[in-house]
C-alpha cells in the first residue's frame, strides 16, 4: 500500500481547489485557474481575478463568511465543472456527428444543443435539491416521528430524537457517497480531488511542484469540502436539539431556516481544522478525513500535471495566501 503520511508543512495557505471533469480549478486570493486535460491529451488552461479583495466587510464577519462562501463556491464549482466539460473535448465527442455537416448547419445544431443541455441542466439542478431536501431534511424527521408513534415514551425526548435524525442523515450522505463512487467517471474526478490535496501538501510542505514530489504527499485534507459537509451535519444534530416542534413539516422547515447558522459555524470549524493542528482539530477532523477515504482517490501523473499547472497559476507573489 502506498504511504500517504508525507506531509510537513512549513506553511499553512488559504488556497483551495474543486476537482473537474478531467481537470481541476484551483482559488487563490488574487487569481482562480483551471487546468483541464483534452482528449487531445494536452492541458487547457484558463483563469481570471478572484472576487475575494473585492468582498464587502459584513461578509467577512465569522458566520456570515461561511454562508457567503458556501454560495460563492457553490456557484463558481458548478460554472467550472460545466466550463471544464467544454475544455476536456468531451461535448465535441458527443456531438461529433456536427461533422458530416455543413458549418451553417453545425452552428444550428451546436446551439440547439447548448440550449438542450441547459435546459436538462436546470432540469437535473431543480430535482437534485428537491431529493436532497426530501432525502436529507424531510425523511430522517418524517421516520422518527414514525418511530414515536410505535414508542411514544421517546416523543418528548430532544437528544434522542436530533441524535437519530443527525446519525441517519449522515448514514444517507455516506452512502450516497460510496454509491457514486463506484461510477467510472465519479471516480476519475475522485481522483483528481485527490491530485488535488495533494500538490497543496506540497505546496504547503516548501517542496518544488513537480510529479515526483506531489505523488509522495498524502491525499487527506482538513480544508477538504467532504470533510465541511460531515462538521455541518454534526453541528446540525447539536442545533437541532433546541428545536422543540415535533411536527415533521414545521421541523422540516425550521431546520431549513436555521441550515445557514450550520454551514456558517461549519465552515468556522473547518477554517481551524485547516490553519492549526492540535488535538481539538485533529478530532473534528477526524470524520472528515475517514470519508475522505471515498471521495479523495490516489491519482495518476496526469492528473497531478493538472494540478500543478492550476495551482501554479494562482500562487501569489505576494505571500497573501499564508495563514
Amino acid at each position: 500500500m502506498k504511504d500517504n503520511s508525507i506531509s510537513c508543512a512549513r506553511k499553512k495557505t488559504s488556497i483551495g481547489g474543486q476537482a473537474l471533469i478531467e481537470g481541476i480549478m484551483m482559488r487563490g486570493p488574487h487569481k482562480t485557474a483551471m487546468a483541464v486535460r483534452h482528449t487531445s491529451g494536452n492541458i487547457v488552461t484558463k483563469e481570471w481575478e478572484s472576487a475575494g479583495s473585492k468582498t464587502p466587510a459584513i461578509l467577512k464577519l465569522p458566520i456570515i463568511r461561511g454562508v457567503y462562501g458556501f454560495i460563492t463556491s457553490m456557484k463558481i464549482g458548478y460554472k467550472c465543472l460545466m466550463e471544464s466539460a467544454e475544455m476536456s473535448g468531451l461535448e465535441d465527442e458527443i456531438t461529433e456527428d456536427l461533422e458530416a455537416t455543413t458549418p451553417e448547419e453545425k452552428e444550428a445544431k451546436a446551439k440547439k444543443n447548448d440550449i438542450l443541455m441547459n435546459v436538462l441542466m436546470v432540469i437535473a439542478s431543480v430535482l437534485g435539491v428537491a431529493l436532497a431536501l426530501f432525502l436529507f431534511m424531510y425523511l430522517p424527521v418524517q421516520i422518527f416521528s414514525w418511530i414515536t408513534n410505535a414508542i411514544p415514551s421517546l416523543e418528548g425526548s430532544r437528544f434522542i430524537r436530533s441524535l437519530f435524525e443527525g446519525v441517519l442523515r449522515i448514514v444517507i450522505f455516506v452512502l450516497y457517497m460510496y454509491l457514486v463512487s463506484l461510477m467510472k467517471d465519479i471516480r476519475r474526478t475522485f481522483m483528481y480531488h485527490g491530485a488535488e490535496h495533494k500538490s497543496i501538501f506540497c505546496y504547503e510542505a516548501g517542496l518544488e511542484l513537480t510529479v515526483e514530489n506531489v505523488r509522495k504527499m498524502k491525499r487527506f485534507h482538513p480544508r477538504c469540502g467532504t470533510s465541511f459537509m460531515i462538521l455541518m451535519l454534526i453541528v446540525g444534530i447539536v442545533i437541532s436539539m433546541f428545536i422543540t416542534v415535533t411536527n415533521p413539516i414545521l421541523r422540516t422547515v425550521i431546520k431549513l431556516l436555521l441550515l445557514p447558522l450550520s454551514v456558517g459555524l461549519g465552515y468556522e470549524l473547518i477554517k481551524l481544522a485547516g490553519r492549526y493542528d492540535n488535538a481539538f482539530t485533529r478530532i473534528i477532523s477526524l470524520p472528515g478525513v475517514w470519508l475522505q477515504h471515498i471521495s479523495v482517490l490516489e491519482p495518476d501523473d496526469s492528473m497531478i500535471e493538472c494540478a500543478i499547472e492550476a495551482i501554479k497559476r494562482v500562487i501569489p507573489d505576494d505571500d497573501s495566501d499564508n495563514w
